[in-house]
Formats: C-alpha cells, structure tokens, sequence
C-alpha cells in the first residue's frame, strides 16, 4: 500500500519564507532600547520618573500596629539627615599647596703624574720625564622648584545612599552642569557622623571620612586643555617641538 506524500508548494515555501524574515527582522525591534527623550517635556516626565524610583518610600510596620514607626519613632527629631533618601547640605572647601626646593652643588677633581728618575747605567732621563701625566675636574651645580596648588570650593546637597551598622551616613551628591556648549560632572561622596551634621543640615567636606571628589568635563574647554593623542605627541616629538 502507498501512501501519498505532498509537496510543499511554491506558493507555501514563499509563506514560509516571508514569515521567517519577517521574525528575523520583528525580533530585534522588540528588544530595541527605548528613544531617547529630547523635548524639554519628555526630559521632565523622565527625570521626575528616575526620582520617584529612587525615593520609593518603604513602609515599616510592627506586628499588631497600624503606625508607621517613622513617624512616630523621634517626635522631636530635628530636620537632620539620619535615614537613607534624606538631603544634607556638603560644603566643599579643598585647598592643596605643595612647594619643594632642591640644591645640589658639588665638584671633584683628579690629577696624577708619574716619572722615572734613573737607569742602569747613568742613563739621562731627562727626555722621558714626565713619563705620564692626568688631571681632570668635574663640576656639577643645578637646583629645581616644583610648586602646585590646588582649590575647589562650592556647596552640594548630597543624599544618604547607606546607613552603615556604626549608624554612620554614606552621603553621595551628584550636579550636572550643560553650558556655553560646555558639560560638567561632579560627584562627591564620603562617610559622615550623624552628630558632625550643624544644626542647619549642613557638614564640612573635611568632617567627611573616606571623601572622593570627581569632576569631569566635556565641550570647548575639555578639548582645548586635553592632552594631545598618540598621533600628535609623536609629530611634535619629530619636529622638535
């Protein structure tokens, strides 16, 4: 008994051709990263979005209370940061001054001479002294300065990223800086004693342990302060320069 086998036809191995480019071209697109926002709206919605994922409050409740316990742990507790997503106001105040002096003067001088001032039988020896004769002299005498300073100066409001088991702060503050076609980042971050905190919410940079400053910068004057590439630097190393 024969059994009757069907084949594909055109018109479906061209069905089945479509379809498997048409995944192959579908798939990429449904895991394409999302468009960047460009509008001052879209840069909005975007930015209170990122904000409210970060500051996502956390309810804590004991067994058998209906109180939230932050609110009614301190009732006398001040504005001071003490809890993670509270703000704390980081003066910044860093000034560096180096300076080193160097002499060095020093000579040396050498000279030696040797004759013969007799032979064996009564021979003159006048023409052969001196028989070898050195001197030499070196002198050295150079000195050098280095001098570099360094200062920055300005406040952040920086936020608590941890609470470490000591009860002290991590704070972290972060600023964005776009203009005159010029982009600035600056981050500082560092540990602080809750009790180091003033009164008006505010610390010193040098209350802070650990304490990391970063700043970077893009645009016209990034590109004229840069170092020059590979390229270039060997250029100038040809040319003398």
């Amino acid at each position: 008994m024969k059994t009757a086998t069907k084949t594909p036809t055109k018109t479906g191995l061209r069905l089945l051709i479509t379809a498997a480019l048409g995944g192959v071209f579908i798939l990429p697109h449904a895991d394409a990263k999302p468009k960047k926002p460009t509008s001052p709206s879209e840069l909005r919605s975007d930015y209170i979005q990122r904000l409210q994922e970060q500051d996502a409050p956390k309810a804590e409740h004991t067994v058998g209370s209906l109180w939230n316990l932050g609110d009614t742990s301190d009732l006398g507790s001040d504005y001071k940061a003490r809890k993670i997503n509270d703000t704390v106001v980081i003066l910044v105040s860093v000034q560096i001054t180096a300076a080193q002096n160097a002499d060095v003067n020093s000579s040396r001088a050498f000279q030696t001479s040797s004759a013969i001032t007799g032979l064996a039988g009564d021979i003159n020896t006048k023409g052969l002294n001196p028989l070898f004769a050195a001197n030499s002299a070196t002198t050295l005498k150079g000195s050098g300065a280095t001098d570099s300073s360094t200062q920055f100066q300005t406040s952040m409001t920086a936020q608590v990223i941890a609470v470490l088991p000591s009860g002290n702060l991590v704070v972290e503050a972060q600023r964005k800086i776009f203009m005159n076609n010029q982009h600035e980042d600056v981050t500082v971050r560092g540990v602080v004693r809750p009790n180091d905190i003033g009164s008006t919410n505010t610390v010193p940079s040098t209350a802070l342990s650990n304490l990391e400053i970063e700043m970077k910068g893009k645009g016209i004057i990034a590109d004229s302060t840069r170092p020059p590439n590979f390229l270039t630097r060997m250029l100038l190393w040809l040319t003398g320069f």
